[in-house]
């Protein structure tokens, strides 16, 4: 084999255009909190994530941890993955696509009593009320706070948003207290109280909270979104695209789970 033919091949190998790798969408992800999202892709955020994914021609991959306190600084920002689903809008230390959905929080109450909407209803100084507790130091969310202020606290009974781990739907035992006549009425994230109060023998009813805005630092009302790192604004401006596009079969998916959706 002559040197010239050898320098030939080399040159062809050199100038031959390697196989285009693959993209993969790597999204973190709590793998038991329905109805946003567990291991087996159940969940509403799964669905959407996989939208997402197909438009852009990628394939979805997850790293699975639960979301606890540090989750962003221990998933996204540390390079696990790519994004994270169902954060608030404008969220600081990430950067924030559009939302993709706005919701309340609701009350939950038994099918065939008068619901309740206000804070200022009467009847809750005479009733118990679920509220959820946010983190390992039970903080708790904007209804508590709502509900304390009005002289309610003794009212109040706390479900944590962890809930029971080893089981399918963590989330799932303040409607179930609700329905078991434990607890009269319950005050309930959006996206889990419509999820659950479905599941209930009878279904639960769901309405929205009022006010919205229970003064300037107290909302019931949040926008969601899909966050990335700040260093990677042309993914979030890619996911932006792809939520507009697919608006539709994301307000589908969302009305499918039975969260409230509200207008921007």
């Amino acid at each position: 084999m002559s040197s010239r033919f050898l320098s030939v091949v080399l040159s062809l190998l050199i100038l031959w255009p390697a196989p285009a790798q693959a993209r993969e969408l790597k999204v973190c992800a709590d793998p038991n909190n329905l109805p946003f999202s567990n291991a087996r892709q159940e969940g509403f955020e799964n669905r959407i994530m996989r939208i997402v994914a197909d438009e852009l021609g990628a394939t979805l991959t997850y790293e699975w941890r639960p979301q606890r306190r540090r989750f962003l600084r221990e998933t996204v920002k540390a390079f696990r993955c790519d994004g994270v689903p169902g954060l608030p809008a404008n969220l600081q230390g990430v950067a924030t696509t559009a939302p993709y959905y706005r919701s309340s929080y609701v009350f939950l109450t038994r099918a065939g009593e008068p619901p309740i909407s206000s804070f200022d209803d009467p009847r809750l100084a005479s009733l118990t009320i679920g509220v959820q507790l946010i983190g390992d130091d039970g903080y708790n969310a904007p209804p508590a706070h709502a509900l304390a202020k009005r002289g309610l606290a003794q009212q109040l009974r706390g479900f944590t948003v962890y809930g029971d781990y080893a089981t399918d739907a963590p989330e799932e035992p303040i409607a179930k207290a609700v329905a078991a006549h434990q607890i009269d009425a319950a005050a309930v994230w959006g996206p889990t109280g419509g999820y659950f109060a479905a599941r209930q023998k009878p279904p639960l009813t769901v309405t929205p909270v009022s006010p919205a805005f229970d003064g300037p630092q107290l909302p019931m009302v949040f926008d969601i979104s899909l966050a990335v790192r700040k260093s990677d604004p042309q993914l979030r401006d890619e996911l932006d695209a792809v939520l507009k596009k697919r608006r539709r079969d994301i307000d589908a998916i969302l009305r499918e789970y039975g969260g409230p959706l509200l207008s921007p």
